[in-house]
């Protein structure tokens, strides 16, 4: 795995922990030698997930569109920053430069970004690990929403599977390194004829 994208917030939210997650992550990446690839922002748990992975000698990409580069909060200090037209050329661009996907905390926007990705990879448009770093918690009434789909029937339990969920940023890491994406035909069976 050569790169992995992060989407995260453009704030850094009420807990520590979310900030001290943020940093973690952005050393693993440097020191497994995984280019980051994100927003390209310079605020929020955006700005201090780059700025680890830069202070501990990786490479960052950022992909900002150029409404957000307007308003100065690009990070100036990255290894190559693309400005793009729109959210949705940011999208595109993100997922051509990345070998797989994570989602720290963040808000309708990470949720945005992280929904469209996983439904990429169930609709086959890429076979890249997805996965949710679940720092303190955060994600856990998500996760138990996701699990209530599937049993109603709404998500097939091989595309649930394909969104990893971890709390530490290692053991993230190795699940991805292990992951085997699900068959391109499977399909829900409601028992119905």
């Amino acid at each position: 795995m050569k790169s992995i994208c992060v989407y995260c917030g453009s704030n850094s939210g009420q807990d520590r922990t979310f900030t001290e997650a943020a940093n973690d992550l952005g050393r693993v990446l440097a020191e497994r030698r995984i280019k980051l690839v994100y927003g390209g922002g310079q605020v929020g748990l955006m700005g201090t997930l780059a700025d680890a992975v830069l202070a501990a000698g990786g490479t960052v990409e950022g992909v900002i569109p150029e409404f957000l580069a307007l308003k100065e909060i690009a990070h100036m200090e990255l290894t190559r920053l693309h400005v793009v037209k729109s959210m949705h050329a940011r999208k595109a661009k993100m997922e051509r430069l990345s070998d797989g996907f994570i989602a720290l905390p963040g808000g309708i926007g990470t949720m945005e970004e992280l929904f469209e990705i996983w439904t990429w990879g169930q609709l086959g448009q890429h076979r890249n690990p997805v996965g949710l770093l679940n720092v303190g918690g955060y994600y856990d009434e998500l996760v138990a929403f996701l699990d209530k789909m599937t049993k109603q029937g709404f998500l097939a339990p091989e595309h649930r599977g394909a969104l990893m969920v971890s709390d530490d940023a290692e053991a993230l890491l190795d699940m991805f390194a292990a992951y085997k994406a699900p068959p391109a035909d499977v399909r829900i069976k409601t028992g119905q004829t």
